[in-house]
């Protein structure tokens, strides 16, 4: 089936993000460049690898449903050196699992979100690659945004990010209850 090939394909691949974010945001949050060490939470990082902090900036601007392209300039773009199939997938020294289905709900939403023609990839019309390149673009755009997001809260509040709580409370800021509208309701027959 094309979707299960789309994926390895997706999986092998490294998605770009911006250089400008990293001593900012990556350097801050994570042990980018070290590896995952018990002396993490010693000097204050709350990520392991960097690409933790590209999925939370993936789901940051995917929430919000926001993308921004990234920088039309290679040189000023970087990628994390594992490839998505490698994210998540080995218990950590401090106690953390393996999440690896996490790689699966970004494939999802990916999916989701990205207007590729299912149609004409299973009849050859257009490259898997050219399926996986826009997939990819998606991810590093609502990436990008949710970078640009983390940035920003940072300049107003240079502290903001630093409690336990921090990241988890912008995803709960996303309220899935829509409030009812009187509006909404069928007319009374009585």
């Amino acid at each position: 089936m094309a979707t299960e090939k789309l994926y390895d394909l997706w999986a092998k691949r490294n998605p770009q993000w911006e250089i400008r974010y990293e001593d900012s945001i990556v350097k801050q949050f994570c042990e980018y460049g070290r590896g995952a060490t018990s002396m993490r939470d010693d000097r204050g990082k709350i990520f392991g690898a960097g690409y933790e902090i590209f999925i939370i900036a993936f789901f940051i601007g995917l929430y919000y449903d926001q993308r921004r392209p990234l920088i039309n300039d290679n040189q000023k773009c970087k990628i994390f050196g594992q490839p998505i199939q490698y994210w998540g997938n080995i218990d950590s020294v401090k106690g953390r699992k393996a999440y690896p289905k996490i790689r699966e709900y970004i494939f999802a939403a990916l999916v989701a979100k990205t207007d590729v023609d299912f149609i004409a990839l299973e009849k050859d019309e257009i490259t898997a690659r050219k399926a996986v390149d826009m997939l990819i673009q998606t991810m590093e755009e609502y990436a990008n945004w949710g970078f640009h997001f983390i940035e920003d809260k940072m300049i107003d509040n240079p502290s903001h990010f630093y409690s336990e709580t921090a990241f988890l409370e912008v995803f709960l800021s996303f309220d899935v209850a829509t409030p009812q509208d009187d509006a909404d309701e069928p007319e009374a027959l009585d």
